[in-house]
């Protein structure tokens, strides 16, 4: 294990329904793959049975080239099945390699399998207990993820690029517009906030709060980012931050007004925004997520501007798109100091599909790459940002995820510099669970607490 990383067991890999995370997740549509989490819903229809699929290290931790075994037991009405046939799946990472049948007996099925390289062995069983009836259970097993490396390296001019995007937001002022809004808490003062970006791109829209009557240098700072969608920022989650003693801005991606009905972001969703995440994917001076990220450079920008930031502590916290927003944060801006990715997406998007996470941004035909979308999703991956940050860090990954694998989150936390530690949910899929948020704020009321009596 590499200096100043920790690994923690959050649950043991015994299966369970994924929880609906959008159409996108077709396009992982692989006879072997995790089939999407839309119809996972549907397979088990049969409540009467409950199958289950684990590893047998409670860690779910291997080496390469260690034999892994996957236990299954299938029951009844909380009785064991002692006769019946599953139809087993193994993957790398979604990539096949085998497929049979096992006898269930007295004591079950065992699966057994092994990967010559670092990644993740996924197992799928299938039990049909009827027609047209499927009960169905996943596990996974890390093979010496702490080796796994990213597929390619950062485009040669990568920070080139990323100074000349940052110096162009330089020259347009920010041009706060701060409109006071009713925090609901007492000693909070909050705001609904822009600030302009580049004319091309929809401006920061968020809302803003601060303890009241902080001293000048007195706070620390937090900035939390979304996940995909599009939705309003949170007054509530920005109000959280700032009862925390923070000055704290929750962003919305999009740049879209705050505090609409429901109706309003459903119908961007439909019409203006639908698809936004593969947008302009063909250059990099149009991809969809230059926008984003600038934004986020912005936000940043107008936290460390307030004469109330102590000049030491930025925490970026977020999930999915957000985790991968709060690794890009830290790679653009030096002053970050503390990551918080909850299962990051957007890494390793040179794939394939299913080897990346979403969106999933370079098509494959024929088993081969869209070479000029390869070339430009290499320069918003999330991957080539870690390695330019020494920020402590907090990851979580969820090993039968199929929305943001862990071998793609595996990829951005190893290449981390500084101290980090990354939370393995080896029961889950794209997930945040409260625990895990639990977890998250100790580690940034810790590292606050560090830096305060330095």
């Amino acid at each position: 294990m590499s200096k100043g990383a920790e690994i923690s067991l959050v649950g043991r890999a015994v299966s369970g329904a994924l929880t609906a995370t959008g159409s996108a997740l077709l396009q992982l549509a692989v006879w072997l793959a995790v089939p999407s989490l839309a119809s996972a819903q549907h397979e088990s229809v049969e409540q009467a049975y409950e199958l289950k699929l684990a590893t047998d290290r409670a860690d779910s931790l291997y080496r390469v080239n260690d034999l892994v075994k996957f236990v299954v037991s299938l029951s009844k009405n909380g009785r064991p099945v002692q006769e019946g046939e599953v139809e087993f799946f193994l993957s790398r990472d979604g990539l096949a390699i085998s497929r049979g049948k096992k006898t269930i007996g007295d004591g079950g099925a065992s699966i057994t399998g092994k990967l010559s390289e670092p990644g993740f062995l996924r197992c799928r069983v299938v039990y049909e207990p009827g027609r047209d009836k499927k009960v169905v259970a996943r596990a996974a097993a890390g093979i010496d993820p702490l080796k796994i490396k990213p597929a390619m390296p950062a485009p040669e001019d990568f920070d080139e690029f990323w100074a000349a995007q940052k110096k162009k937001l330089a020259r347009v002022p920010m041009n706060p517009v701060l409109r006071a809004v009713e925090s609901h808490r007492d000693g909070i003062d909050a705001y609904d906030l822009k600030l302009d970006c580049l004319k091309t791109m929809a401006p920061v829209s968020a809302y803003f709060a601060r303890p009241s009557g902080a001293k000048p240098r007195s706070l620390p700072a937090i900035l939390r980012v979304h996940g995909a969608g599009i939705w309003s920022a949170s007054l509530g989650d920005a109000v959280r931050g700032a009862e925390m003693g923070m000055l704290s801005l929750d962003l919305n991606a999009h740049g879209v007004a705050n505090d609409r009905p429901r109706a309003y972001y459903a119908e961007l969703e439909r019409t203006v925004l639908k698809g936004y995440s593969h947008r302009g994917r063909e250059h990099r001076e149009t991809c969809y997520f230059l926008g984003i990220y600038l934004r986020l450079a912005r936000a940043l920008n107008f936290l460390t501007a307030q004469p109330e930031w102590d000049g030491e502590i930025l925490i970026v916290k977020g999930q999915s798109q957000g985790g991968a927003q709060a690794i890009v944060a830290a790679g653009l801006d030096h002053r970050v100091t503390v990551i918080g990715a909850g299962m990051p997406a957007l890494c390793n998007q040179p794939g394939p599909s299913p080897i990346s996470g979403w969106p999933w941004l370079v098509p494959y035909r024929d088993g081969k790459p869209d070479p000029k979308i390869l070339q430009v999703s290499r320069y918003f991956d999330p991957v080539n940002f870690s390695a330019r940050t020494d920020a402590e860090a907090i990851f979580s990954v969820g090993f039968i995820d199929v929305v943001c694998p862990p071998t793609t989150v595996y990829m951005a936390y190893n290449n981390i510099r500084g101290k980090k530690q990354i939370l393995n949910y080896t029961l889950r899929g794209h997930e945040a669970p409260e625990s895990m948020k639990a977890v998250f704020h100790k580690v940034f009321r810790e590292h606050v607490r560090r830096r305060k009596t330095k």
